[in-house]
C-alpha cells in the first residue's frame, strides 16, 4: 500500500516537474515576444466574452422567464457587445486588460504570501514565497507605468510571472519527490 501510494506521488510529482518546465519555457517565449501574448490574451478575452454572452442568452432562453428572462438576455448582450468591442478596439482592449492583470497580479501575490505563510513549517515553503514576492512586484510595476507600457507589459510581465511560478513548481515539486523517494 504503502509502495502504492509513493508512487503515486513520485509520479505526479513527475507531471508537476514537467509542467513547471513548461511554464518555465512559456515565460520565456512571452519575454522574447511579448507584443505577440499580449494581442493573443486579448482576443482570448473577447472571444470568451462573446461565447460567455451567447451561452448566457441561451440559458436565459431555457431557465428564465420574465423579468428574469429580460436581465439574462441583457447580461449575455452586454458580454457579446464587449467582446465585440474589444475585437474591433484590441488597444483599448490592451489597455484595460493591462490593468486587468496588474489587479490579478497583485491578488495572486496576496494570496500566495498567505498561502505560503500556512505552509511554513514544510520543506519547499520559502518558493511559494517567493513565487509570491516577485508576483507582487510585477503587479506594483504594471500600476506605476500604466498606460505607457500597456503595448508590451502583459507578455512581459506574465513572461516573468510564469517563469518565477514554473520555477518555484519546480523546486517544490523536487522537494515533494525526494521526500517520496527517501520516505520508499
Amino acid at each position: 500500500m504503502a509502495e502504492t501510494v509513493v508512487g503515486d506521488v513520485k509520479r505526479a510529482s513527475g507531471w508537476s516537474i514537467a509542467l513547471g518546465i513548461l511554464m518555465i519555457l512559456a515565460g520565456v517565449f512571452a519575454i522574447c515576444a511579448p507584443l505577440i501574448p499580449g494581442v493573443v490574451v486579448v482576443y482570448i478575452v473577447a472571444w470568451t466574452a462573446i461565447f460567455n454572452g451567447g451561452a448566457q442568452i441561451v440559458y436565459g432562453f431555457r431557465a428564465a422567464s420574465g423579468g428574469r428572462l429580460v436581465l439574462e438576455v441583457l447580461l449575455g448582450l452586454l458580454y457579446i457587445v464587449a467582446g465585440v468591442f474589444i475585437l474591433t478596439h484590441p488597444l483599448g482592449g490592451l489597455l484595460a486588460l493591462t490593468l486587468l492583470i496588474a489587479s490579478f497580479l497583485l491578488v495572486y501575490g496576496v494570496i500566495a504570501v498567505v498561502l505560503a505563510l500556512q505552509l511554513r513549517p514544510m520543506p519547499g515553503w520559502g518558493w511559494i514565497l517567493f513565487d509570491a514576492i516577485v508576483t507582487i512586484l510585477l503587479g506594483c510595476l504594471v500600476w506605476a507605468r500604466w498606460p505607457v507600457n500597456s503595448e508590451w507589459v502583459i507578455g512581459t510581465l506574465v513572461g516573468i510571472s510564469f517563469i518565477a511560478s514554473g520555477a518555484s513548481r519546480l523546486m517544490l515539486s523536487s522537494v515533494v519527490r525526494n521526500l517520496a523517494s527517501s520516505a520508499s
